[in-house]
């Protein structure tokens, strides 16, 4: 990500002889939020511009150059891979794949191996590495926690081979069954829900505001605005609300993989 504005921003405490907990105290921000922003990892909500320009005595220029949302998908997620990596909890909602953490090493290459325009193998290869880098925050056993709301949709088109479907949902499964993730499905019988039309990842912190990163097709967006992120949690309360319950759901999950040839 393009760390114009981070760069400035920090040019301009270092100017006023400020460190990065002083301009936060000024600012009413917390000194990793101001880390961050410096890192180009995020982008300051208006409020938090605004605060920013008066405690560095800047006026209006912070609030005026605040990037905005049109930046590329890809610009997006190397911010969010970041933030994934400090994230105490996300919750997932996955429409058209399953999300990248949960990813086995097949379905990752089938996913990207699909990726239009095409890409070499080598590419390829450096992408899966990537995605299954991402998913070693599983490997603590506690944190992050991890809810993941799978529409029915992922798991009946098939990526890659049937074995690869297999595979990866039975990867999910014996996450949730482990107790490491919770892992709920959204049934083709509710019909429309709140979060169709898009993937949605939540993620909060420890020490500063929880945002939320939604992405289809070619757009992307990544959320720190508080009344932002509100609704965009109230719309994952409220499709968790209409899914199976994990018992459920593990007992659709394991019947999906054995429809795609895998058995015990």
């Amino acid at each position: 990500m393009s760390n114009t504005y981070g760069d400035w921003l920090r040019q301009q405490r270092e100017a006023t002889g400020l460190t990065q907990e002083e301009l936060a105290d000024r600012a009413f921000m917390t000194r990793s939020h101001i880390a961050h922003i410096e890192a180009g990892r995020r982008m300051p909500s208006k409020e938090d511009a605004r605060r920013l320009d008066m405690a560095l005595g800047t006026g209006d220029v912070l609030s005026t150059f605040l990037p905005h949302d049109d930046v590329a998908v890809a610009d997006y997620f190397e911010a969010v891979r970041a933030l994934e990596q400090q994230a105490v909890m996300i919750r997932e909602f996955a429409l058209a794949y399953f999300p990248g953490i949960l990813q086995t090493k097949r379905y990752a290459r089938a996913v990207l191996g699909a990726a239009f325009p095409p890409v070499s193998e080598e590419e390829c290869d450096r992408r899966v590495v990537t995605r299954l880098e991402r998913a070693k925050i599983l490997e603590d056993p506690v944190t992050p926690v991890v809810w993941a709301l799978l529409d029915e949709a992922l798991l009946r088109r098939p990526v890659g081979s049937r074995d690869i479907m297999a595979e990866q949902i039975m990867h999910v499964a014996r996450l949730a069954e482990t107790g490491r993730i919770r892992a709920h499905v959204m049934p083709f019988g509710v019909g429309f829900h709140p979060l169709m039309g898009s993937m949605l990842t939540l993620m909060w912190f420890e020490d500063q505001p929880p945002l939320a990163y939604g992405e289809g097709g070619h757009t992307a967006r990544l959320h720190d605005s508080p009344s932002v992120v509100r609704k965009w949690q109230h719309r994952y309360d409220l499709a968790l609300s209409d899914a199976l319950s994990q018992k459920d759901s593990l007992a659709l999950l394991r019947a999906i993989a054995e429809e795609y040839g895998h058995h015990d």
